[in-house]
């Protein structure tokens, strides 16, 4: 896409058919994904006799590889200047993945096939985000990460769905559900790679090849992106690995190929309200919506800690997906909007290196918590984080974020 292309697109307000393109692969990698990540949490206590606290450091050591992974693959894609190589290969080794899920005998396998497979997340995240942010307008930039994360959100739902009408139709057969998984996850990683063009202005001349991760380029972040990354980890503390809501869901006495519908529910309000969420952002206050997001995930909190009921649970997850559409996508275009347009994929590394600790710190502490005091004690410590973040946002100067 040249320069004329996306001022067409800005005027007009169409989203570039790119971004339907990328919205789509992750639409698939998603169904891939969480036909598996939604059932591994019962296979690991069920079926393999793991503790809450060996889930939340296995789940935390995941994300929070891949958030830390991609401090690495957005510098490499603004060194190379080639994301859409970088992005394949994440998609690729993804894909590669699935089938050792299907494959494991212990605890053991299924961490390092975890573990391998969030890296094939944290290479293709950030230069895929920046990516975005190359391809489209910066007047319809939170539209475009709202489209993509909604379509990502649809496969989020998709997964779990087939995952419990597969648990259902061949008798809670979890390494049947997961060797199904590879099928979607092949399929994006070839879409993505017939589907997507490097737009014209990324060059692959050796001669502009610098690293992008020196002190100089560091002082070229704005003041605000740093706010952003501070205020993205605390956040991150608030919002722990959504394993915990499929625990939760299982206390409640549900069938156990009934329980992934709590992602079904979580991602269907996710993928409902991150494009509104997302057009909303690019006309009010980034930091007034993050504010009315943090709120909705303390309410979030509050109703799973005191909910044992099945319908109580549901609402708790609920809200969770309704902060999750108000926030992620706007989180990215935050992260877009105040970085050095050469310098986003580093931008998004860092972002996510800061929400990668953060991350690996809250679900850990999350586990810990529910084995020692009990599933409240999980969520209402996500309560306290949610309160950090708010006062951190409501003593920040207005005119250094936005």
């Amino acid at each position: 896409m040249d320069t004329r292309d996306k001022t067409q697109d800005a005027n007009t307000g169409v989203i570039p058919k790119s971004i339907w393109v990328l919205g789509f692969v992750s639409l698939l990698m998603d169904i891939s994904s969480e036909m598996i990540h939604s059932l591994l949490p019962l296979f690991l206590v069920t079926g393999l006799g793991a503790s809450a606290l060996t889930v939340g450091a296995i789940e935390g050591l995941g994300q929070s590889t891949a958030l830390i992974i991609k401090v690495f693959s957005g510098a490499l894609s603004d060194y190379l200047g080639n994301r859409k190589n970088v992005v394949l290969f994440g998609y690729a080794m993804g894909a590669a993945t699935k089938p050792v899920f299907a494959l494991a005998s212990g605890i053991g396998m299924i961490f390092s096939a975890k573990i391998i497979d969030r890296i094939a997340k944290g290479i293709r995240s950030a230069p895929r985000d920046a990516l975005i942010a190359d391809l489209t307008p910066k007047a319809i930039l939170g539209s475009a990460f709202g489209l993509r994360q909604s379509l990502d959100t649809v496969g989020a739902i998709l997964g779990p769905l087939t995952a419990v009408g597969l648990m259902l139709l061949w008798a809670n057969d979890f390494r049947a559900v997961f060797w199904m998984a590879v099928i979607p996850g092949a399929l994006a990683a070839l879409l993505f790679a017939i589907g997507i063009k490097e737009p014209t202005h990324v060059t692959n001349d050796p001669q502009a090849r610098l690293n992008p991760i020196t002190r100089s380029n560091l002082k070229r972040m704005s003041l605000p992106f740093w706010w952003v990354t501070a205020i993205g980890g605390i956040f991150t503390l608030a919002r722990f690995s959504e394993a915990f809501l499929v625990l939760r869901a299982e206390q409640t006495g549900a069938a156990l190929a009934l329980v992934p519908l709590v992602m079904v529910v979580m991602n269907l309000v996710y993928a409902s309200t991150a494009f509104p969420f997302g057009k909303l952002s690019d006309k009010m206050s980034h930091r007034s919506l993050l504010m009315i997001g943090l709120f909705v995930l303390f309410a979030a909190d509050l109703v799973l800690a005191n909910s044992t009921h099945w319908s109580g649970v549901m609402i708790g997850v609920a809200l969770w997906g309704v902060h999750m559409g108000m926030t992620q996508g706007l989180l990215a275009t935050m992260v877009a909007s105040a970085a050095p347009e050469d310098l986003r994929g580093t931008a998004f590394g860092f972002f996510n290196l800061v929400s990668g600790l953060a991350m690996l710190t809250a679900s850990i502490t999350a586990g810990f918590l529910w084995d020692r005091m009990g599933a409240a004690s999980t969520f209402y410590a996500g309560a306290i984080f949610c309160v950090i973040a708010l006062a951190m946002l409501v003593t920040r100067p207005r005119h250094q974020l936005n």
